[in-house]
């Protein structure tokens, strides 16, 4: 590829991305224009130098080395928003393999499935509504990378993030910064941390993320929920 073609190529990446951001949670919007997406979206957002996967992965890997029993083979975790599969690769590289996944495009989950690293796949899946098909306390962890971003979904969708990790457990997720700045993303965690709901364990402000912005990532742990109820009544 000659610099002009890359240089195309580094626009139009660019612009899909931008255009994504302007599609308002709409899921019909985001659905479709997703579906369209897949089969250059792994491209487009490696011209972006795109690293939100590699770390959120590698917290991953973190948490479960410092807080986790189990071992990294036999740790659970929701991919939620796994798109074609990029934190699946990273999850399975750092020794992660009871890995499932769900995104709202069906055509971005069976580029997912095509990688060969997780256990289930399920699209049609809309993270702004109730995770009905799985039940709660199924995962040690569930990551969210790449979906608190513009145009996607609402900081309350945490709420059911929390719900089908187990009590100890933990959810990383990644939030760009215009989307921190432009939602109640923050007010949101602190009613949840108000509620019981989850804890803010640390946040990576201002990282890298991909080329023409950053982000905070953020690891939240699952209280005891038992134990929780019993500290508030003492």
């Amino acid at each position: 590829m000659n610099n002009l073609d890359q240089q195309t190529a580094l626009e139009e990446a660019a612009e899909r991305i931008k255009a994504s951001h302007a599609l308002d949670g709409d899921v019909d919007r985001l659905t479709h224009f997703y579906g369209g997406w897949a089969s250059s979206y792994d491209l487009d957002v490696g011209c972006e130098e795109y690293c939100g996967p590699t770390v959120v992965a590698e917290l991953a890997g973190t948490v479960q080395t410092a807080y986790l029993a189990s071992e990294r083979t036999a740790t659970a975790i929701l991919d939620a928003g796994c798109g074609t599969g990029l934190v699946g690769g990273e999850l399975e590289r750092l020794g992660f393999r009871l890995i499932d996944g769900i995104d709202l495009s069906e055509e971005m989950a069976e580029k997912a499935r095509q990688t060969c690293v997780y256990r289930h796949v399920q699209g049609d899946v809309d993270l702004n509504g109730p995770l009905s098909d799985h039940a709660s306390a199924s995962y040690d962890i569930t990551i969210c990378c790449g979906v608190f971003t513009l145009g996607h979904i609402r900081p309350d969708a945490l709420r059911e993030l929390a719900r089908v990790t187990r009590p100890n457990g933990f959810i990383i997720v990644s939030t760009r910064k215009s989307y921190a700045e432009a939602t109640s993303f923050e007010n949101e965690v602190r009613r949840l941390q108000d509620a019981g709901v989850l804890v803010a364990v640390q946040c990576l402000n201002d990282a890298k993320y991909i080329a023409e912005e950053g982000a905070h990532y953020w690891v939240f742990k699952v209280p005891d929920r038992a134990r929780a109820e019993t500290e508030q009544q003492v």
